[in-house]
């Protein structure tokens, strides 16, 4: 059967370019060259994050005052947004308008 349907079928069913039965794409000298400048930056990548800047013992701790200036600029920024404290005197000053039981 599957014999029959390799010899007597015309064409790619569906979607030539998606699904099992796809039509091949064949690989250009761009299509090379991309994946070779491809690799060589990836291995470029990888050669300088295999060498740290800094040993362990400098790394430890080295973006502590950093992390504690921004922190304390975004504490200061949400405090800044913050309203004001209200009283309960505040929303209570308009009954305050005559006293006849007191002096």
């Amino acid at each position: 059967m599957f014999l029959t349907l390799a010899l007597l079928r015309k064409g790619i069913p569906g979607k030539q370019w998606i699904g099992k039965y796809r039509r091949p794409r064949f690989i250009t000298w761009q299509m090379k060259r991309n994946t070779v400048a491809h690799l060589e930056r990836e291995a470029e990548n990888e050669y300088w994050l295999s060498r740290p800047y800094m040993n362990l013992e400098q790394e430890r701790g080295h973006a502590a005052l950093r992390r504690h200036r921004i922190w304390t600029n975004i504490r200061d920024e949400r405090q800044a947004k913050f309203p004001e404290h209200k009283y309960l005197s505040d929303h209570l000053s308009h009954l305050n308008i005559t006293k006849t039981w007191t002096s």
